[in-house]
């Protein structure tokens, strides 16, 4: 099983070579003196690579290091598997005191989010993963009683953030930033960068962010994951300034079939039935990330009716039988390729 590693966005070596498909050729004049920086490292559960360009290269090392440093300091603060984080402390004693700028603003967006799908985002599925996670370990599947019970831990309105401190009201009940965490990480990521005099950058912290242009001189593309097949790809994407995030059912299964997976649905305990992979376009990574793991739990009609609402969205889903739907606005350049 890997661990959270939910949403496999891989960079198209279109024409290009190198570790991550993060090279590329024929580039214009505009951008012939710019030099590449990039590194490849784990954060929050998934492999991260940045690139950076720039006129000096040690200056876009510089940036990609500090860019490393930030991704540190977030994963420090918002990773459930690390014991002393702020999330850990706050699951293991229900109450966090003085809770940091970036915790906040992950759960505030967060919780916006839960509102606005009616609670097909929530935070507070954690108890569901554990449950499977265990039941996993054992060869098993949870029975109905013990989802029932679970359940009855997972409502994002039990959980009261405000400055000063966080409390989840249910005893036994934890959160999980799985859903919002990355896609945050790639947003700062990108300040930093830019903080450094970066202008054109590709961030995979597990969402994408694109900054200017690619070595070419032109949009960056990336391909996302299939479903169902390890080395294709379900499309080909074009970024436009917009992050991107794909959520999958098939990163983390607790079944062979892909039935039991990762994505909850917090109103029943188990796994959404209708789609594959979700991938959503938005101004933020975080934008992107949490709303993607709610289409997925909402399904086609609900989901894409809550992209609609929300102003500088698009989606691209793959359904379980291997259909492809997409919003006018998703930036695609084709369907499907061999990764």
């Amino acid at each position: 099983m890997q661990r959270m590693n939910r949403r496999r966005l891989l960079c198209l070596a279109l024409g290009a070579a190198g570790a991550a498909g993060l090279g590329w050729y024929g580039r214009s004049s505009a951008h012939s003196r710019l030099r590449e920086a990039s590194r490849t490292g784990r954060a929050l559960g998934t492999e991260t690579t940045i690139t950076a360009l720039h006129v000096s290269h040690a200056r876009a090392e510089r940036a990609v290091n500090a860019a490393f440093d930030e991704l540190e300091r977030v994963e420090w603060l918002l990773s459930i598997y690390r014991p002393e984080s702020q999330v850990s402390r706050l699951n293991r004693h229900g109450r966090l005191a003085d809770p940091h700028e970036h915790l906040l603003t992950v759960l505030d967006h967060a919780q916006c989010i839960s509102w606005r799908s009616g609670g097909a985002f929530d935070v507070t599925v954690q108890p569901l993963w554990n449950l499977f996670h265990q039941a996993q370990s054992r060869g098993a599947l949870p029975d109905e009683a013990a989802i029932a019970t679970a359940r009855q831990l997972v409502d994002f309105r039990s959980l009261d953030v405000s400055r000063n401190e966080i409390r989840l009201r249910r005893q036994n009940a934890a959160i999980t930033l799985n859903g919002i965490a990355q896609g945050y990480a790639a947003d700062r990521v990108a300040a930093v960068l830019a903080e450094h005099g970066v202008e054109h950058a590709l961030v995979n912290a597990g969402e994408m962010v694109p900054l200017g242009k690619s070595t070419d001189g032109d949009q960056w593309t990336v391909g996302i994951q299939h479903p169902r097949q390890g080395d294709a790809y379900a499309a080909i994407v074009r970024l436009d300034g917009r992050a991107l995030a794909t959520s999958g059912d098939y990163a983390t299964t607790f079944s062979d079939d892909f039935r039991f997976h990762h994505l909850f649905d917090p109103r029943t305990g188990i796994s959404p039935t209708e789609l594959a992979s979700v991938s959503v376009v938005a101004p933020t990574a975080m934008a992107a990330d949490a709303l993607s793991t709610a289409l997925f739990v909402l399904g086609p009609a609900r989901g894409l009716d809550l992209i609609g609402q929300t102003p500088g969205a698009d989606a691209f889903l793959v359904l379980k039988d291997g259909r492809t739907r997409a919003t006018g606005g998703f930036p695609l350049v084709a369907d499907g390729g061999t990764a």
